[in-house]
């Protein structure tokens, strides 16, 4: 099952409410999307630990072969 951009979104900022996020459908499919996420929660975080935050944040919709979610290209920072 395909997810929306804006589902994808809800997700990600109940765990981070003021985050800035975008999100991009790469193949038009709504399987395969980009996020930027900039949040100053990441702030002392390295990458790893930045993404494997957001990843929580989706609550298994990526997990396994039947997950909602195919692809995440994850982009994440604190804010400058």
């Amino acid at each position: 099952m395909a997810m929306e951009a804006h589902e994808i979104e809800a997700l990600i900022r109940a765990s981070f409410p003021k985050a800035r996020i975008t999100i991009t459908d790469l193949a038009g499919d709504g399987n395969h999307y980009a996020a930027e996420v900039i949040d100053e929660s990441f702030r002392g975080l390295n990458r790893v630990q930045q993404q494997r935050a957001v990843y929580a944040a989706l609550r298994g919709k990526m997990d396994g072969p039947a997950g909602d979610l195919h692809a995440l290209a994850l982009t994440t920072k604190a804010p400058d």
